[in-house]
């Protein structure tokens, strides 16, 4: 795949979808009311630019500041604080180019005579517990989560009640293509988690979670599944906050996988549904989905390391058993970034397990951070793995 920066999977997020390179000029309008006529459209030198591989050229809007700076926050980008330059043309932009930006997502910062602001000009995502921007550097192996010309599932807005809080919760759901018109036909379903100040948005924005399933069941590498993002926050008015973001397993057990059966075509059996999630959302999966073996045969834990064993669980006998852990499982899916502090422990962890036998371990090392382009990598062969296109017993 040639380098491409200009696929709408690049370059959409939650506050537009077509290339915002075009600006309208209305101060004639604003000015006359209904001077309708005055109104017009010209193009502008939008707020990130990426002009060859590995450079991004990025622009911030401030005409009565005096120092505007950028800064990723960790990540390939780091964390140096960039000091902006104003533009040559006087016209209150301030502009910078940064050469050596590795592939990947890019969660960034500006600060404008020392205030932490939103660029509105450019992407906008929600991560770190606020909206926040960022920037795409695509790859040569970056067509897998793109906008293609394929079939497409749709993305569903549901409301379900916590049977923790009481309160009505949003989960996200994706149908596969052709889902309205095969009546009879019903789909394994994967609860998909997000990480730790995020939401369940993230799967379908940052993530391209849709994108990467609809490429995966249009190149047959994967059979049409049913996919369920939930907010996996699940606090009592007055519980301490813990790592653990409340009683989450009894809301997916009790409240959301109930709706999710009564009103979706969901194939019957554990055989037929798996949980997975990066971060936080990998331990949570991990506790919940050997917790409930009987419900989930398949387990996915992007950038989660390898905590088989933690204050609220241990599961280091049954993985130190090959045997017992092949009958209970199809598959156990450990993932992180090579730039990972726990990245190469997690790894040498697992490939001595299966040395002893564990077949239905699997782990894999993607180039990046704690970071999105590595859990895209991470869902993309966990679904292959978990859903492939052999006929699910």
């Amino acid at each position: 795949m040639s380098y491409c920066k200009n696929n709408p999977a690049l370059i959409s997020h939650m506050m537009f979808f077509d290339p915002p390179f075009r600006m309208p000029a209305m101060g004639n309008f604003f000015e006359n009311g209904q001077d309708y006529e005055n109104m017009c459209y010209h193009d502008v030198a939008p707020a990130v630019a990426l002009p060859a591989p590995g450079t991004v050229v990025l622009r911030f809007f401030a005409p009565d500041a005096t120092c505007v700076e950028v800064a990723g926050i960790g990540g390939g980008m780091g964390n140096t604080h960039h000091v902006m330059k104003r533009s040559t043309e006087e016209d209150g932009w301030w502009e910078i180019t940064l050469h050596d930006i590795p592939e990947g997502f890019h969660y960034h910062e500006y600060f404008v005579d020392g205030n932490r602001c939103l660029n509105p000009h450019a992407p906008i995502g929600y991560g770190c517990f606020r909206p926040i921007n960022y920037f795409e550097m695509p790859g040569e192996d970056s067509s897998f989560y793109y906008l293609n010309d394929v079939p497409h599932g749709d993305i569903r807005m549901e409301q379900y009640r916590s049977p923790v809080t009481g309160r009505i919760k949003a989960c996200w759901v994706y149908t596969p293509p052709g889902y309205e018109h095969a009546h009879t036909e019903s789909y394994p379903v994967l609860y998909l988690q997000h990480g730790v100040g995020e939401n369940e948005t993230g799967w379908i924005w940052q993530g391209k979670a849709n994108l990467i399933l609809d490429n995966l069941i249009a190149e047959n590498k994967c059979r049409p599944i049913l996919l369920v993002m939930n907010a996996g926050y699940a606090f009592l008015p007055d519980e301490d906050p813990t790592f653990f973001p409340g009683d989450y397993e009894t809301e997916l057990i009790h409240g959301c996988i109930p709706f999710i059966e009564q009103k979706y075509r969901v194939a019957a059996g554990r055989k037929n549904r798996a949980i997975a999630g990066l971060s936080l959302g990998s331990v949570q999966s991990f506790a919940i989905g050997m917790g409930h073996r009987d419900l989930f045969s398949r387990i996915g834990v992007f950038s989660g390391g390898f905590p088989i064993s933690r204050p609220e669980y241990d599961y280091t006998a049954l993985l130190q058993n090959p045997e017992e852990l092949n009958a209970s499982l199809d598959l156990l899916f450990f993932s992180n970034g090579d730039q990972e502090p726990m990245c190469t422990s997690a790894l040498a962890s697992i490939h001595s397990l299966q040395e002893k036998g564990a077949h239905v371990l699997s782990g894999a090392a993607y180039p990046g951070y704690h970071v999105w382009d590595v859990w895209r990598y991470s869902l993309r062969d966990f679904v292959k793995q978990a859903f492939g296109t052999e006929e699910m017993i």
